[in-house]
């Protein structure tokens, strides 16, 4: 089994660095549209809409980077996957970068050569039950059967958490959110684990959402972000500060709504550089003067994405938590644009 592992860590490696061999921003202006992998469907992060078209928090990051690159948001092709084809997809140039809810670790870093451009999620594993489980805390989960989905990081947290505790478990190993959606709810399972952003997401689907609970462990840290592979620093660059760009513009204060009058001109040099009024920074990416004007304008700031899609006032009902601006206390921070 060990063997078994590596040899795999290290194909997804030798794929990556060959794909990653010819530039990749290159590739899609040829093709005229961005290969992004998002998950299979969960809402308010990666889902199609009644209309076929993909929305969500993670999509925005997906439609951010066409802007950038190609002008278009809708100049993308979004490419399902799951936890254990999401690696081998980008490896293998199948899709340009992954914004799936996916995990920043350092193996997917080292081993998997893949490169992470930024956190827009700090998230952690948590677990739903049916409250007439009448359970009260994962401690409480003593020989429960557990939905848990395969090729993630949350099958290492839940061992990790149940042997710390001295209590036991039997998996059911599920592949996609649907699948654990309707494992859990026919009763395969006691317990749905994953990350607790998902777990939200996925109860919202629920006829009864409320008779379901979040249990109050949070057992560990899942910095949630865009990767990219190895050994493409350009198209690495370009993705991180489309991002970037929109945690910016929710600290300066620049929206959907003012963010062309604000291209005029400001009294706020780093708004200027920003939005392509003074500086070469798009010069310096090899996109044009109004790419992050052009990706908030679309997209919105963070704060934006955030609230449309996933925020108290949506069926998810997220609080912005950790993911609050530094300077509301929280860990959304970004470089400086100069």
């Amino acid at each position: 089994m060990k063997k078994s592992v590596i040899f795999s860590a290290l194909t997804i490696a030798g794929l990556s660095a060959s794909a990653a061999a010819a530039g990749t921003l290159d590739d899609v202006k040829a093709r005229g549209k961005l290969n992004c992998g998002v998950t299979t469907g969960l809402v308010g992060f990666a889902a199609p809409n009644a209309d076929g078209r993909w929305e969500g928090f993670d999509v925005a990051v997906c439609r951010a980077v066409a802007v950038a690159t190609l002008g278009d948001e809708n100049a993308v092709e979004f490419v399902p996957t799951t936890g254990k084809t999401r690696f081998t997809a980008l490896a293998s140039g199948e899709i340009d970068m992954l914004a799936r809810n996916t995990t920043w670790t350092l193996s997917r870093d080292a081993d998997l050569k893949f490169t992470f451009v930024g956190v827009n999620y700090y998230d952690g594993q948590g677990f739903m039950a049916p409250k007439d489980l009448g359970v009260a805390s994962a401690k409480d989960l003593d020989g429960a059967t557990v939905c848990i989905q395969t090729g993630t990081t949350t099958e290492l947290n839940l061992a990790d958490f149940f042997r710390s505790n001295n209590i036991s478990y039997e998996p059911v190993p599920i592949e996609t959110n649907a699948e654990a959606q309707q494992q859990y709810l026919a009763g395969a399972c006691d317990v749905f684990t994953t990350d607790a952003s998902g777990l939200a997401a996925t109860r919202a689907t629920f006829e009864n959402p409320a008779d379901h609970v979040l249990l109050p462990e949070i057992v560990s840290k899942e910095p949630l972000g865009p990767l990219v592979r190895h050994g493409d620093s350009e198209w690495g660059d370009i993705v991180r500060w489309s991002l970037n760009a929109m945690i910016t513009a929710e600290e300066l204060g620049i929206t959907s709504a003012n963010a062309a009058e604000m291209s005029a001109g400001t009294n706020n040099p780093e708004i200027n550089r920003l939005l392509g009024s003074e500086g070469t920074l798009g010069e310096m990416l090899g996109l044009s003067a109004d790419w992050a004007k052009n990706i908030i304008m679309t997209q919105g700031n963070y704060g934006e994405v955030f609230e449309n899609n996933i925020g108290e006032n949506t069926a998810i009902g997220l609080s912005r938590g950790l993911n609050s601006q530094w300077t509301d206390g929280g860990l959304i921070y970004s470089p400086p644009f100069r």
